[in-house]
């Protein structure tokens, strides 16, 4: 076993080690079990960043690999315990990496019950989210898929607001029925195919028939649409962000809905890419009115953790737009995006964890003038806010305007709209920081207020450097992603002309050329 196999393993495990650690301590050590997370997240976001800067993106060949033996399932079909990473997934490892020791610094405001379960369950989810992305093997993929659904669950509905329970059922239920359709496409392919190697699957899977990977492709888009959220499937996630505690919004908006994305491309596209190519306008639409509809949405509310959940549908539907255009353009734009969109949404769910631990209201009415006494508060949200809207020389820049422009090479009356939704973003997130930071102080509990602590500012920093280095030097993060992306690009175009020669071949000439 070499050293880049052990680190891998360890990537993924890591976690799970901390979690029995902290399982092990007494109840009432909740201070050791903090620092026991914080190490162990520390630790995986040294391994997950050496990875990444270990990693080689000039090849689409998968690096850090590993498998072995698992069990075999009826008929004689072995599975086995395969890791690997190549360029769809090593910015999202790194991603879920470095946000890890940032949500655990984030939980010391607002986590003070049950301190020791909440620390497993965060813990358990990161090997979950980790696992979902290093895992080659279906099997292996779907179990990594489910098992982070788990700890959410228990987050949101033990440690969430008011309303928990309807929202962690809501999207238990969601989350869960996309799942089990995912699962018999699952299990069909694999006793069609005789394996479960994804990088063989992507093989069959582009050689089915048309009709029938449209049927896959339908199943496990599902369950990534749903994960996403894209509309009409996006109900579930303006209830769960704003009843989830603040650690739980952060990881939510920062790596589980990146699940959904990561699914559409590796497994919609790249395995299906003749059905991915029928269903493209179909996809592009959906992301398109989920540009529009989640800015609109976003304007309408009052909550201001509800707006920023709101905007999260808008924000993913660009990815959605940008990888179903089909083009290098899109393709990269919508990689980019996904980590644009961890870590800008990210901040602001921390900033507004951060200010209702002090003030424990949403409500925008309820603020005015915070600018005034929380000046250090002030500055991270209005960069944040940049961010977010896409200011040049920032990251939402970059991966916005790449998605535009391949979207205009596929359909320029759908970059048209969506480009609508660039500046409905501006108007709603800015309208919020108008309301929130700026005006007279007119609600007296807001002078009491006092501005971020060192805690807070440090954690928040990392992510501020990357915004910052995203904006500035793209090609940085995109040149991880090149090979694999043009990979998928390759088995689009040759779908492509295998459809276009369809067409252009009259039946009876095809039906004498397959007989031959």
């Amino acid at each position: 076993m070499t050293h880049d196999v052990l680190s891998l393993s360890v990537l993924v495990f890591l976690p799970l080690v901390g979690a029995l650690l902290v399982a092990a301590t007494p109840k009432q050590a909740a201070g050791l079990q903090r620092g026991i997370t914080l190490l162990t997240t520390l630790a995986v976001a040294v391994v997950g960043v050496a990875l990444c800067l270990r990693f080689d993106g000039s090849t689409a060949a998968v690096q850090f690999g590993e498998a072995a033996p698992w069990f075999t399932l009826p008929g004689g079909v072995p599975v086995h315990y395969r890791l690997g990473m190549d360029g769809l997934s090593v910015l999202l490892v790194g991603l879920t990496a470095v946000l890890g020791p940032i949500v655990v610094l984030s939980t010391w405001g607002h986590i003070h019950e049950r301190v020791k379960e909440f620390m497993v369950w965060l813990l358990a989810m990161q090997t979950g989210m980790l696992g979902v992305f290093v895992s080659l093997d279906l099997i292996l993929f779907y179990v990594f898929w489910e098992t982070s659904l788990v700890p959410l669950y228990f987050i949101l509905g033990i440690w969430g607001g008011e309303r928990r329970l309807y929202a962690t059922i809501k999207f238990f239920l969601y989350t869960l029925a996309g799942s089990l359709v995912m699962l018999v496409a699952v299990i069909w392919l694999i006793w069609t195919a005789g394996t479960t190697d994804v990088m063989r699957l992507l093989d069959v899977g582009a050689g089915l028939p048309l009709e029938t990977q449209l049927w896959l492709f339908a199943a496990f888009a599902l369950a990534f649409a749903i994960k996403v959220p894209v509309m009409p499937f996006h109900t579930w996630l303006p209830d769960a962000h704003t009843e989830a505690p603040t650690s739980g919004s952060v990881i939510l908006a920062g790596v589980l809905l990146k699940m959904g994305t990561y699914g559409l491309v590796r497994f919609g596209i790249a395995m299906f890419p003749g059905a991915a190519l029928e269903a493209a306008p179909w996809m592009m639409a959906l992301g398109v009115a989920g540009i529009v509809y989640g800015a609109f949405l976003a304007m309408a509310q009052t909550d201001v953790k509800r707006l920023i959940a709101c905007s999260s549908v808008s924000h993913l539907g660009y990815v959605v737009l940008g990888l179903f255009a089909l083009t290098e353009a899109g393709l990269r734009g919508s990689l980019l995006q996904m980590v644009n969109h961890g870590l800008s949404t990210g901040l602001l769910f921390l900033l507004i964890g951060m200010i209702y631990e002090r003030r424990h209201t949403r409500a925008l009415d309820q603020y005015g003038g915070v600018a005034a006494v929380m000046p250090v508060f002030a500055l991270f949200l209005v960069f944040a806010v940049l961010s977010s809207v896409g200011l040049p020389g920032l990251n939402g820049f970059v991966g916005e305007y790449l998605i535009l422009l391949g979207t205009w090479q596929a359909s320029p009356w759908m970059a048209a709209i969506a480009v609508t939704g660039v500046i409905f973003g501006a108007v709603y997130l800015l309208m919020a920081t108008r309301k929130l930071l700026f005006g007279p102080l007119v609600h007296s509990e807001n002078k009491a207020l006092t501005d971020l602590n060192g805690r807070e500012v440090v954690l928040m920093l990392p992510i501020v450097v990357l915004c910052v280095w995203m904006g500035v030097q793209p090609n940085a993060f995109l040149d991880r992603a090149d090979g694999s992306l043009r990979d998928v690009q390759a088995r689009v175009e040759r779908a492509r002309h295998l459809r276009t020669a369809s067409i252009e071949v009259p039946p009876a000439h095809r039906l004498e050329i397959e007989a031959r």
